[in-house]
């Protein structure tokens, strides 16, 4: 079932759903269950599960001394994951599908697995830069940037591929989704920009928007109201991240651009230890929650970082 599905089914209840990283390679399915067992009595009807690119590492090469550059992946599995997800708890994946990395044929062969594994749902996005590369550098003959990548997909769904030979191709069904931010990408030299941006993605085809993390819910209600106010009407998801270490005070900021409320601020600057920034952070999120849903936003998505025992609390003080 499509994401949006769902939202037209609650008819203005607000939905819940989580978001898990794969486990590092090596790892097992059983971190993401660990995640996902206890969080299960909530219902969610839909999963996401994140993409990550391979990133370099300098390793030294023991005969002639020399630093190479190797590249690693340092999570892969997302698509398998799915299939477990779907398999054991019967609720709908959203992989996350990234331009960095692919090019457009592994793109379509990607898409082509996921269709015959009755995953109908996407998120797309362009993804972060490889750690050594300061800016982001797409596969030789990848995509550069979402738009084109949401071009993609929407084609498949009208069957057409990249082999121009193909004629009458099977048609895929995929809900498409992409990233939305309340307080900017980074790149972008100002909102309006990054909102223009946005609208070209959901006029080529994406069905619904989830934002990155916030901590101030003023921001997300200005984001929505700024995307309405130009014809931007897909639902708008808010993302939640719960703050449970001290350092992230300043680590969130500087990484994901984004900025923190003075009463939430202060509040963690006074904590002696992290198990004091925790329950700030638990309670702050919970109130955040509690706001959103009371202005009946279509769900509340959580990224959980394998931390079930915290979105746990969060909601079962929400719901």
């Amino acid at each position: 079932m499509k994401v949006t599905e769902y939202f037209e089914k609650a008819a203005g209840n607000t939905l819940i759903s989580f978001e898990v990283l794969p486990p590092l390679k090596g790892g097992s399915m059983e971190a993401i269950f660990n995640t996902l067992d206890p969080l299960m009595e909530f219902k969610p009807p839909f999963i996401d599960v994140t993409y990550h690119r391979e990133d370099f590492e300098y390793k030294k090469n023991e005969k002639s001394g020399h630093y190479e550059k190797i590249a690693i992946r340092k999570r892969p599995g997302t698509v398998g994951i799915c299939a477990s997800i779907m398999h054991r708890y019967g609720v709908d994946a959203v992989p996350h599908l990234i331009c960095g990395g692919f090019t457009k044929e592994d793109t379509e062969n990607a898409l082509i697995d996921l269709n015959f594994l009755k995953i109908d749902n996407v998120l797309a996005l362009r993804g972060d830069a490889r750690r050594f590369d300061g800016k982001f550098v797409p596969e030789k003959d990848g995509h550069k940037y979402a738009l084109t990548l949401v071009e993609q997909i929407k084609s498949m769904n009208n069957g057409t591929y990249l082999d121009k030979n193909i004629k009458n191709g099977a048609k895929t069904d995929f809900c498409i989704g992409i990233a939305g931010y309340p307080e900017k990408h980074f790149e972008s030299p100002s909102l309006s920009v990054d909102l223009d941006f946005t609208k070209q993605k959901i006029e080529a085809g994406a069905d619904y928007i989830v934002t990155q993390m916030f901590f101030d819910n003023s921001k997300y209600f200005e984001y929505v109201d700024a995307c309405r106010q130009i014809g931007i009407d897909v639902p708008i998801v808010p993302g939640l991240k719960p703050l449970t270490k001290k350092y992230q005070i300043n680590s969130i900021p500087r990484r994901f651009f984004i900025s923190m409320p003075d009463a939430l601020t202060k509040e963690l600057l006074k904590a002696k230890d992290n198990a004091a920034v925790k329950e700030i952070g638990i309670e702050w999120c919970i109130q955040q929650s509690k706001e959103l849903k009371a202005r009946s936003v279509p769900c509340l998505h959580y990224y959980t970082m394998g931390d079930s025992d915290t979105i746990r609390r969060i909601v079962e003080a929400v719901y």
